[in-house]
């Protein structure tokens, strides 16, 4: 969360800086901020609460033209300390207005830094951990060993701060410089020609390159025009990995689309194609990374899946798949409980951690949990060179492409896919499935495209359900069996998008207590299993949608195909093509998904930023 972005050339700073935060803005929209150093010793500083466009506007007010220079930085913010509100907003600057900051992550003994410099006699202008990081800078820089040097007064600071953090300092004595540094937070450097920048995430400059840099672990790297230096937080010459940007700025542009989730919802058969492309070679499962052997997936006895969200349901989903597929006990796990409850590991124990952005800090701390215990961790994740992936034993990349949009869509899809691979790849390898299974299985799953694109293709019917219960004041989503995770996503969409009171249930439970919920009018999705994969457990789902019918319920089906027992029982049916059962939530969620945005484009709201959420979540 939050989105950062640094730049040094030869163009006009604030230009790159603004458009690098327009492209970023999914990251947080608290509020947005640019620093721009002039070149003759200024440092000029703008920000405001709220969107984006806020900052714009005062911008324009102020006149541009004060923010000549080719130097600067910006940030849209994600707060954690401190309100939202225009003194808590990025940049920060020291006493003296000279030093500026811009931070992602938590400073976790701010506290007590904060406390040092008060009793220093510094007068704090914000409720934020981030400017006590502005003035430890400006002090070292004028004091002691460290003093005129900017890139090691930013490295012995680093050393003094706990938490997770990403950091971009500038000073007026050095216009031409910027130092960035991080720790469990995402930071990459783009390399041009003459100009370099630095930002969380390289949508930032990929109009301007697609060259980049991705730091390790506590690493700060200096840019220059002329060039870049990663260095450790000691001043150590340090190492880097340089990587090509494989898609272009077009990838995240809307396309047409009134909303990037839109155009992300409509691109999801190509995620998913992507997802499984290059996977399957001479009869057998690939994955991108593996460093894992196949004698270490023989000797697997236990599965855990470790997501937070929307990642989480696509390991909900996997439990049945991996189950059915290898005899392995799965368990699904929620990454922020995980480490605290001190679960069984040891080295014969998968740990799966599925993230799209492969920074989610509850998950990496998952992570490192589960390689302390000497267990082996598989990372899905759909961003390159991410830090999850980087400290797990095996990585399955799921190239569904950039998703702005705050709410997954394409990229849960194409984790349920990454998962599925997984499944497979370990029944291949323990021999629970022969080869002509396994190729028969990824056959399948190689057809979901398609059956994706014709769900997308008869949508028009939900959007019109959705514009006509938008006035509802809550909705439940029902499921069995795989539909349990559809339903639990479902409901989840629609608390981000629309703000309304949504309850996903494992529809058996129903008459232990949700029932109590049923009255004259409620809309209720129902996520019916196919008549024939799943016979007793559709027969029991369509005497619940009885029970709730009866109670006043309006009941919305989504069923196969050709699934004409349903139709008397279903106020509303969607209709999805018929899929082996395993695989129904690639077509199922679908519909859910459109449901979703069309609620909250009739009630008002937008679809890419909901209120309180940003897209990565690298704070536990």
């Amino acid at each position: 969360m939050c989105g950062i972005v640094g730049y040094v050339g030869h163009r006009p700073a604030l230009d790159v800086v603004l458009g690098g935060l327009r492209r970023m803005e999914y990251r947080g929209y608290d509020s947005a901020g640019v620093a721009v150093l002039d070149g003759a010793g200024a440092l000029t500083v703008e920000r405001k609460a709220g969107r984006l466009a806020n900052l714009e506007a005062r911008l324009d007010e102020v006149g541009r033209g004060h923010f000549g220079g080719t130097a600067g930085m910006g940030h849209t913010r994600w707060a954690t300390h401190g309100a939202p509100v225009d003194r808590n907003s990025h940049p920060h600057r020291d006493a003296s207005q000279r030093v500026a900051v811009v931070h992602n992550g938590i400073i976790e003994n701010f506290a007590a830094l904060r406390a040092e410099l008060e009793a220093d006699g510094v007068e704090m202008a914000s409720d934020t951990d981030t400017e006590t990081a502005a003035h430890l800078v400006a002090r070292a820089y004028t004091e002691g060993d460290t003093k005129g040097d900017l890139t090691a007064s930013v490295a012995a600071v680093c050393r003094r701060l706990e938490g997770a953090f990403t950091l971009v300092v500038t000073h007026a004595d050095h216009p031409d410089t910027i130092v960035a540094a991080r720790r469990s937070s995402p930071l990459v450097v783009g390399v041009g020609e003459g100009e370099h920048f630095v930002a969380s995430d390289v949508a930032a400059f990929i109009e301007h390159t697609r060259e980049a840099v991705e730091l390790g672990q506590d690493q700060l790297v200096v840019i220059t025009r002329e060039g870049y230096e990663v260095l450790d937080f000691h001043g150590d010459a340090a190492q880097a990995k340089p990587f090509t940007v494989d898609w272009d700025l077009s990838a995240a542009e809307k396309g047409g689309h009134e909303y990037f989730m839109l155009k992300e919802i409509e691109e999801q058969p190509e995620a998913l194609a992507n997802t499984l492309r290059g996977h399957f070679e001479s009869g057998r499962i690939i994955l991108d990374e593996q460093r894992i052997s196949d004698q270490d997936l023989r000797d697997v006895d236990k599965v855990f899946v470790v997501a937070c969200g929307s990642a989480y349901h696509s390991g909900l989903v996997a439990k049945y798949a991996i189950e059915h597929w290898t005899r392995l006990p799965v368990e699904v796990e929620l990454a922020s409980e995980f480490r605290y409850r001190d679960p069984v590991l040891d080295r014969d124990t998968l740990v799966v951690a599925v993230s799209q952005s492969g920074e989610t800090a509850d998950t990496l701390e998952a992570v490192r949990h589960a390689r302390e215990q000497k267990a082996r961790v598989l990372a899905v994740c759909n961003t390159n060179g991410a830090q999850i992936p980087r400290e797990s034993d095996a990585v399955l990349y799921t190239h569904a492409g950039p998703e702005i949009g705050v709410a997954s869509t394409k990229a849960f899809l194409a984790q349920i896919a990454a998962n599925y691979l997984v499944g497979l790849a370990l029944a291949q390898a323990r021999g629970t499935k022969y080869p002509d299974e396994v190729a028969r299985e990824y056959a399948e799953l190689e057809a979901m495209p398609a059956a994706v694109q014709k769900v997308l293709s008869t949508v028009e019917q939900v959007r019109d359900l959705g514009r006509r219960i938008a006035d509802s004041k809550a909705i439940l989503f029902l499921g069995r069996h795989v539909g349990f995770p559809v339903a639990l996503e479902g409901a989840l969409k629609l608390k981000e998008l629309a703000y309304m009171h949504a309850e996903g249930f494992a529809a058996g439970e129903l008459k232990h207590g949700p029932i109590a919920l049923i009255e004259e009018g409620l809309p209720v999705v129902v996520v019916m299993p196919s008549p024939k994969g799943r016979a007793v457990l559709h027969s029991k789902l369509v005497s619940n949608i009885s029970e709730i019918q009866a109670r006043g319920a309006r009941t919305i089906v989504i069923a196969e195909e050709g699934d004409e027992t349903v139709r008397p029982f279903a106020d509303e049916l969607i209709e999805v093509p018929a899929v082996p059962t395993l695989l129904q939530p690639l077509v199922s969620t679908v519909p859910l998904q459109v449901l979703a945005a069309e609620i909250a484009r009739a009630r008002g709201y937008d679809v890419d930023k909901p209120r309180n959420l940003a897209k990565s979540v690298t704070v536990e």
